[in-house]
């Protein structure tokens, strides 16, 4: 199949597939003598699963590092599986930096609606760097 028809059914840009190219996570089976890229299915599959990593939050680093395990290795399940912690760690960072973002918004949202009437409001008083 032509590169086209590759990211309509993966549902990316034809420039997705070129990046994923370039960086060498994705090869097209064949080139034509007019230098047309040609997939097959497993480059549909291979594309697909780039997709549901990115999903899960994976970089197209740590894609690339699944991408060369292999499916019944020991060593590749643990791996594999050292990657999924480390997302769920990375994922609780930013939770917990998210949920103290909110608590300070809803603190300034408070201070504002409560506060004097008069004066500075507190939310653009913070963003200007006054405490």
């Amino acid at each position: 199949m032509k590169i086209g028809i590759l990211a309509r059914q993966a549902n990316v840009n034809i420039q997705t597939v070129r990046y994923y190219e370039k960086i060498g996570i994705l090869k097209p089976t064949l080139r034509r003598e007019s230098g047309y890229r040609v997939y097959d299915s497993a480059s549909l599959d291979r594309l697909l699963f780039i997709k549901r990593a990115q999903e899960l939050g994976f970089t197209l680093t740590d894609i690339k590092e699944l991408l060369s395990l292999q499916f019944s290795s020991p060593a590749s399940r643990e791996r594999a599986r050292g990657k999924a912690k480390e997302r769920v760690a990375d994922i609780r960072q930013k939770i917990d930096y998210l949920e103290k973002l909110e608590a300070t918004l809803k603190k300034l949202i408070r201070d504002c609606e409560h506060g004097a009437k008069t004066g500075p409001c507190p939310i653009l008083k913070r963003m200007a760097g006054a405490q």
